[in-house]
């Protein structure tokens, strides 16, 4: 992303976040009945933050390098950022004092190291995998590969779960909560894109989701960010039925760049047999798999 980008992104997203705050919710008096804008008006975010109007202006055209960690504490509390959008602002500040080069990074790795896959393999009761910031699949073991077997269908490697959300049609049948995952995958991405601005595989995602989907369009549009660390999912699959499982997303401290993400279910509820019966499942279908392999040569 150039210069220009960034300095669209930082206007785009102060001025979501600011259109997104009545004067009511922010604890100041609305005079007059017909507001022109939406949301609070920029004397109004430069007031709540403590800065001169003039500053907020130049702050929300773009320029946030000169912005100290004071400032940019007092601009986030007075726009009710949450974790993630506070991180996401202190990003693209940090991007502006190193002249808009942003923070450079090296690409993320295609594949795990050995111990890291055998962690992933000695996980047997639950299914794991690891991404990249990206969403790219690039480790699993057996039951992982089972329980998103609708992601991996899709010959294109790596498999990403972004793509298979909003490009895939199977995906709203696979997503219980499609309309909420899809609108959160938007927003993780979002977040990537701020941290890594440099990486030239996600920009041609977000150009293919782009121009493939006016649903990604619309929700890119909005500039929101999330976390993904840790909830619930409900999915459908298509061999055992629906299963509601916990998440946890976990960094890897050895690459910062890759997470291992783990699904679970409490004992004794019906998610917890599901991933039995998966779990069944995926060793017969691998069975199968090796049968066929051997067929061939």
């Amino acid at each position: 992303m150039v210069e220009l980008d960034r300095r669209a992104e930082i206007r785009e997203f102060l001025r979501t976040r600011r259109e997104r705050i009545t004067p009511e919710q922010a604890g100041l008096p609305a005079y007059g009945g017909n507001r022109r804008v939406k949301g609070l008006r920029r004397e109004e975010v430069a007031l709540l933050a403590g800065v001169s109007v003039d500053y907020y202006v130049r702050m929300e055209r773009g320029n946030l390098g000169g912005a100290s960690d004071g400032v940019l504490d007092a601009l986030a509390r007075a726009l009710d950022l949450d974790e993630a959008e506070r991180d996401h602002l202190f990003t693209l500040a940090r991007q502006g004092r190193a002249g808009g080069r942003g923070r450079r990074r090296a690409a993320p790795p295609q594949t795990v190291r050995p111990a890291v896959q055998q962690i992933l393999d000695a996980i047997t009761e639950a299914p794991a995998w690891v991404r990249n910031g990206r969403h790219d699949l690039i480790a699993m073991n057996p039951l992982g590969r089972a329980l998103y077997s609708p992601v991996l269908a899709d010959p294109r490697r790596p498999a990403n779960t972004i793509r298979f959300t909003y490009l895939d049609p199977a995906a709203r049948d696979f997503f219980v909560d499609w309309e909420q995952i899809s609108r959160d995958a938007a927003a993780m991405l979002r977040l990537e894109a701020g941290d890594n601005p440099n990486d030239k595989a996600l920009i041609e995602l977000v150009g293919e989701l782009s121009t493939r989907s006016e649903v990604f369009r619309q929700h890119w549009a909005s500039h929101d960010v999330r976390f993904h660390r840790s909830g619930m999912k409900r999915l459908r699959h298509p061999v055992v039925g629906q299963l509601d499982l916990d998440y946890e997303s976990m960094a890897l401290p050895s690459e910062p760049s890759l997470r291992l993400n783990v699904y679970t279910a409490a004992a004794g509820t019906p998610a917890a047999d599901g991933l039995k019966l998966l779990a069944s499942w995926a060793v017969t279908e691998e069975a199968a798999a090796m049968t066929r392999d051997g067929t061939e040569r």
